[in-house]
Order: structure tokens, then C-alpha cells, then sequence
């Protein structure tokens, strides 16, 4: 990989080695099972890091140039929409959105990922499982028809569900890899239990569905991760989404809110991670990356945060952010109690074309927060704001190189200092869709 330090593999690999019989997400016995898992995990995840993540960031900025700026009629009518036409106005939404036959063409969406997760395709390879059951009573030997018995599976799964129906989970809901969970067409809602686990796998796509009220689990039984492997976990956090040590996750108009932990936690050496067009509300410690300072396997974190509405009831973290590389852009930023972007141990973040509407707290008008470094120690992270719109007296302090003589994402960056008031239209369906069958969605 030209451009990696050659010494940070081998330090990688030790460092996560140390730590993780520390952080052990939730299982009591590290097995043979989990260390095989682990081990796996981690060749996926150095395969999927990208030792050019500017250039990510070009292609992503310029898809959306394409999608929202075109020629000067697509940027004048991007707020009026005729009746019956599609209302899709991002890259990823018009991938799909605009289909009327988008229910038998279901598997088009694993060709839509943008950003670092651009390569998950989740079950695209495989058969279509129907979810018909809510219940979730037996731990070690699901239900056919459920969906803990769904996730399981070892083969590839485009996972769809029968009717609308509201999943209470008894314990954390464990995946297996090459999965999708997709929502359209009903109303799903995963609520009032605990929440999704997606552990040292690659390749899932969660899309179209409900999170929210989930509590931690007091753990000490025994729960099946696959169909040959079933362990004792500990806790749960009470985390909406648990992303730990796995590579390629897509998550995409989901709504989320209410959790007892965070809504995102993505943690020990995670990558490959997209984050697109959800709805964030009521939430205190919203997104989390990173599990530890003292975790420099993090270091191979890279996240592309897209298209959100971060609104009301939010305090902090959206997201906030250890080591690692995250793009933020074309979000929504409403609502703020203390601030909205924030880390730790120098990551780099490039925010761009951002809408942040500060809170009338005149002390919390800062959208970052940088946490455990003096001035002198974080003035050399790379935490810069390109065509950002600052509302409400809202600052953004940067910080540490400029992005200049980049080349190509120079050249490909063409949204102009207007475009931060095209944000709420980018992200005016964010979250969950009411999507009807035989109707562009």
C-alpha cells in the first residue's frame, strides 16, 4: 500500500492483540471460535483501508456535484418538485429511489454505496430470506422465520420482512457477514430490547428500518452468533448499532433514537464504514468512533458520514471520533446541546458542505470539541472546513494542514459557498421511507 508507514502494520497487529482479550465486546470465553473470527476480520480490514482517502473524498464530492449541481436548471429546480416526480436529489438516493419496480428490483441498492463503504454489496449474492415472525424467545436456537434466525445463517441473505412488525430483541442480535436488512415497503421497528451486533464480519448493509429505546441486557447466557458457534456474552451497552472490528457496513435510511449507550458505537479497527441518510434525534452521545486512546488500532478507521439530519434532542458526538480518517459531509446539523463534532488521539476530519445551525446557548456555539490534548498538541490535527454553512452565530475552528494541492479533489470540488443552503433539500428524506410498492419510493 504506497503511502502506509511501514511500521504501523506490525504495531497494528500487536496493539490489537494486547487489547482485545480487554475489550472483548460482550463475550465472556475468547475462543478459538472468536480468535479465528478476529483474525479474519483483521486481513479484511487491511485489505479494505485505503491508503489515499483524499481521493475517496474526490469521488464522493464529485458524484454529488453531479447529482445536485449538473447544469444551472437542476440547481434552480432542486427545491421545486413536480408532483409525481422523483424527489431523490443525492447520489446515493438516485441510485435506486426513482424505480417504480424498486420492490423487484430490491438488490439494485448493494450498487448505491458511496464514501469508504462504497464496495459493500450485504446480500446481494444471495437468496431472499422473508422475516414473518417478530418474536425473539429462544437465544440458541432461533426461530425459523425470525430474524435472529435470519442473521445467522452462514450463506448470503437479502433479508426483507412479510408485514410491519415490531422487534423486541431479549438479547443482542448477533450477525453474521453478506447480510442485508432491508425495510422497504413496511414498518419495521427494533425497539424496547437490545440491539444489532456486527462483530469481526464484513459486508452488511442495515436499510430502511426503526431503532430505537434500546436498553442494555444483562448477558450471561448463552447466544448463537452463527449456525455453528453459540457462546456466553456478557452486558450489552445498550448501543443502537455496535460495530466492532469489521469491514464494509452501510448503513442507510435509518432512524434512530433513544438509546441507552450511543446510536453508533464503531470500534477496535472497524473500517470501510458509510453512514448515509439517517435521521439522529433524541440522543445524547450520538456516534462514537473509536474505542480507546490507548487503541491505536483505530488508526485504520476510515468513515464517510453522508447526507444525515442530525435534529432534536441531540447533545453531542455526531460524530465524535478517535484516530482515524472521517468525512463529513453534506449533513444537516439542527440541533446541538454541547457540540456536534468532536475527538481525540489526532484524527483527521474533512467537513464539508455542512449546514450548522447553532443553539441559542451562547457557550455552545463551537461545533467542535477536541478532548485530552493542549492547544499546542491538536493545532496539528487535520480537522479542516470546506464550503460549510456556520448559522446562528455557529464557529468551526480549524485546525492543522489546509486542504490545498490535492490535485484532483481540487479540481472535482465544484459546489459553491451556496451550496450549504441546498443541505436540507439533500437531506429532507432522511431516515426512514414510507416506500410503496409499484411508486418511485
Amino acid at each position: 500500500m504506497k503511502g502506509v508507514n511501514k511500521f504501523f502494520f506490525p504495531f497494528f497487529f500487536l496493539t490489537i492483540t494486547l487489547i482485545i482479550p480487554v475489550l472483548n465486546a460482550n463475550y465472556l470465553d475468547f475462543d478459538e471460535y472468536w480468535q479465528t473470527r478476529a483474525r479474519k476480520a483483521r486481513e479484511a480490514a487491511l485489505k479494505a483501508y485505503d491508503p489515499d482517502p483524499l481521493g475517496v473524498i474526490a469521488n464522493v464530492t464529485a458524484h454529488v456535484n453531479e447529482a445536485t449541481v449538473g447544469n444551472n436548471s437542476t440547481r434552480r429546480n432542486l427545491g421545486k418538485v413536480k408532483k409525481g416526480k422523483c424527489q431523490a436529489v443525492n447520489p446515493i438516493d438516485r441510485c435506486w429511489r426513482c424505480d417504480p419496480n424498486w420492490a423487484d428490483n430490491r438488490k439494485r441498492l448493494a450498487e448505491c454505496a458511496q464514501g469508504f463503504g462504497r464496495n459493500t454489496t450485504g446480500g446481494k449474492n444471495g437468496e431472499f430470506y422473508v422475516v414473518t415472525d417478530s418474536s425473539d424467545d429462544d437465544m440458541i436456537n432461533p426461530k425459523p422465520g425470525t430474524l435472529r434466525h435470519a442473521v445467522i445463517q452462514t450463506e448470503p441473505l437479502w433479508i426483507i420482512f412479510e408485514r410491519s412488525m415490531v422487534i423486541t430483541l431479549h438479547q443482542e442480535l448477533i450477525m453474521a457477514g453478506d447480510k442485508t436488512i432491508d425495510g422497504r415497503g413496511v414498518t419495521v421497528h427494533i425497539a424496547h430490547g437490545a440491539g444489532i451486533t456486527i462483530q469481526f464480519v464484513e459486508n452488511v448493509i442495515i436499510h430502511g428500518v426503526k431503532i430505537h429505546h434500546i436498553v442494555q441486557r444483562n448477558g450471561g447466557t448463552m447466544i448463537r452468533d452463527s449456525i455453528d458457534h453459540f457462546g456466553f456474552r456478557t452486558r450489552s451497552d445498550g448501543d443502537g448499532i455496535s460495530i466492532f472490528g469489521a469491514t464494509n457496513v452501510w448503513i442507510d435510511h435509518v432512524s434512530m433514537s433513544k438509546c441507552e449507550d450511543g446510536l453508533i458505537d464503531t470500534v477496535m479497527g472497524s473500517t470501510a464504514i458509510t453512514i448515509s441518510n439517517s435521521h439522529f434525534t433524541h440522543h445524547s452521545k450520538v456516534m462514537l468512533f473509536g474505542a480507546s486512546d490507548a487503541f491505536a488500532g483505530d488508526s485504520i478507521t476510515q468513515a464517510t458520514i453522508a447526507f444525515n439530519h442530525f435534529g432534536k434532542g441531540l447533545e453531542q458526538r455526531m460524530p465524535r471520533c478517535r484516530w482515524g480518517f472521517f468525512h463529513v459531509v453534506n449533513n444537516d446539523y439542527t440541533h446541538w446541546l454541547m457540540y456536534a463534532i468532536g475527538g481525540s488521539m489526532h484524527p483527521t476530519i474533512i467537513s464539508e458542505g455542512n449546514r450548522f445551525i447553532a443553539p441559542p446557548n451562547p457557550f455552545a456555539k463551537e461545533v467542535t470539541h477536541r478532548d485530552y490534548a493542549p492547544e499546542n498538541e491538536w493545532q496539528t490535527w487535520q480537522w479542516r472546513s470546506r464550503k460549510d454553512v456556520l448559522m446562528n452565530g455557529a464557529t468551526f475552528k480549524q485546525s492543522g494542514p489546509k486542504l490545498k494541492g490535492r490535485g484532483t479533489f481540487t479540481k472535482l470540488d465544484m459546489i459553491s459557498p451556496k451550496h450549504g443552503s441546498l443541505v436540507s433539500q439533500l437531506t429532507r428524506d432522511a431516515g426512514f421511507l414510507n416506500c410503496k410498492v409499484g411508486r418511485p419510493c
